[in-house]
């Protein structure tokens, strides 16, 4: 674990019309919940799309033809940087916000606390968590549980069964 304060520059981009989508302040403050304690410095993209924009990503970087809820492209650095040229590129993160708010109305969450799930599970994929065994998904759903937690919002996984 890290200590001391996380340098976080999130930049956010909405390729939508904004109305009744999360202020760039909330995006900031969900992706500093995930990172506390775990990395330094990170600098991070967080693009909200529409429908087709998902789709679009979606099939091109995982050949999966529908727009899914998040999406996460870790950087990739550049090899042979000069000694002593840090980058704290961290990756970008898109949310497809029809998708985001189909399944916060199907699952009866707020449209921010899903956005803020989201965010959380986003980022730490960055960190290199994943979920594709059981053992790593009860691991990083409990992460993200405790994360949210911190920040006030109720287990996203409240009712599920594996």
């Amino acid at each position: 674990m890290t200590r001391g304060p996380t340098r976080l520059d999130v930049a956010i981009g909405y390729a939508l019309p904004r109305k009744g989508l999360p202020a760039a302040a909330s995006f900031r403050k969900w992706s500093a919940a995930a990172l506390a304690g775990r990395i330094r410095e990170a600098d991070l993209a967080v693009r909200l799309v529409d429908e087709d924009e998902g789709r679009a990503l979606n099939r091109h970087y995982r050949g999966k033809d529908y727009a899914t809820n998040v999406l996460s492209f870790p950087a990739e650095l550049p090899e042979g940087l000069p000694e002593g040229v840090h980058l704290p590129l961290l990756g970008d993160l898109v949310l497809c916000a029809p998708v985001v708010a189909r399944e916060a109305a199907d699952q009866g969450k707020s449209l921010n606390a899903h956005y803020a799930h989201l965010t959380v599970h986003g980022v730490l994929h960055l960190l290199g968590w994943d979920h594709e065994n059981d053992r790593d998904a009860e691991a990083m759903e409990q992460l993200e549980r405790d994360i949210l937690a911190g920040l006030g919002i109720d287990d996203p996984y409240a009712g599920e069964q594996r």
